[in-house]
């Protein structure tokens, strides 16, 4: 399951497991300290950082709702050099690729911002966010210029609801890989200030809207690595996106902070690390997800059979 992105002129990346968290779920690679065996991830996508400093959306932030939320953060950051700098240490010291999240503001900041993370050689790769509204003309020229001050693979990530327009600029302007998408936005009334707050929407009833938009788009840029993205609640989910939407990759998001056990899961999974039960086992000698690490600090023998990919199911 290993994933290359990049071009021969470039240098590429390999993902040992085709999972990441999203943007914005996971911090700078240091938001769940103790909580996730990291070396087990493809690679770790930042939270969005822009050029210049991004001040924190006022008022509501979030609105739960049954089987989902609406959320609006304004995407706080303290602008690209700083975040360099206080965590560039940390960067070095992780085993697997880290793909920085630019926000695309404009070509002269987005050239500036690649300038400076081709100085950074631990930041292997850029993800470009591009706005909900861009046009595809637009969209053309930030990823023209991300793709002309970088050496490393650009993944572009795109609007959602799906735009072939723009995903077609972002390809013939240098996109090594599409991302889709961002989660779509939403406004919502906040039933305790009653205020109505717009934000992007969050939750597993995105996964067969986005499942059919990455289908269609792994159909029409077949020598595209697409990443999905969105609605990601189970295992199942994301081998449904690799096995029959045709995405290369995944990215969790919102499912990270219910459970942050399950970016682990679905990374061992889709890695063929989770160990298949004997039939002799005994009911507390295995547990959904156990992998080699559990079995010894358990000091349980077990069969290191993997899975078949595509099966969808730990063999019993």
């Amino acid at each position: 399951m290993d994933i290359t992105i990049g071009r021969d002129n470039k240098e590429p990346i390999t993902l040992t497991t085709p999972v990441m968290p999203a943007a914005g779920t996971f911090g700078y690679g240091d938001a769940f300290p103790n909580l996730f065996e990291i070396e087990k991830l493809g690679a770790i996508v930042t939270r969005p950082v822009g050029w210049r400093p991004f001040s924190p959306a006022n008022g509501t932030r979030l609105i739960s709702r049954p089987g989902g939320a609406v959320m609006h953060t304004g995407l706080p950051n303290p602008g690209l050099v700083k975040v360099i700098r206080d965590n560039s240490a940390l960067w070095q010291m992780v085993e697997i690729p880290v793909i920085l999240h630019l926000i695309a503001t404009d070509t002269d900041d987005v050239a500036r911002a690649c300038e400076r993370i081709s100085q950074a050689p631990y930041i292997r790769a850029v993800e470009l966010g591009l706005r909900d509204d861009v046009s595809w003309q637009e969209a053309a020229e930030l990823v023209r210029a991300a793709e002309r001050g970088l050496e490393r693979p650009l993944l572009v990530r795109l609007p959602f609801p799906a735009n072939e327009d723009i995903a077609r600029a972002a390809v013939d302007n240098g996109a090594d890989a599409l991302v889709a998408f961002a989660p779509p936005r939403g406004t919502d009334r906040n039933p305790l200030s009653g205020k109505i707050v717009p934000g992007r929407v969050y939750g597993p009833l995105l996964k067969p809207m986005v499942m059919h938009a990455v289908g269609r788009l792994s159909r029409r840029f077949p020598a595209v690595q697409i990443i999905a993205s969105g609605g990601i609640h189970s295992v199942d989910d994301a081998r449904d996106y690799i096995l029959h939407a045709g995405a290369a990759a995944v990215q969790l998001d919102a499912a990270i902070w219910v459970q942050p056990s399950l970016l682990n899961l679905v990374a061992r999974d889709l890695a063929g690390l989770i160990l298949t039960r004997p039939k002799d086992a005994l009911p507390d000698e295995w547990f959904p997800g156990i992998g080699e690490t559990d079995a010894k600090r358990m000091g349980i023998p077990f069969n290191t059979n993997r899975p078949t990919k595509g099966d969808g199911k730990d063999k019993r």
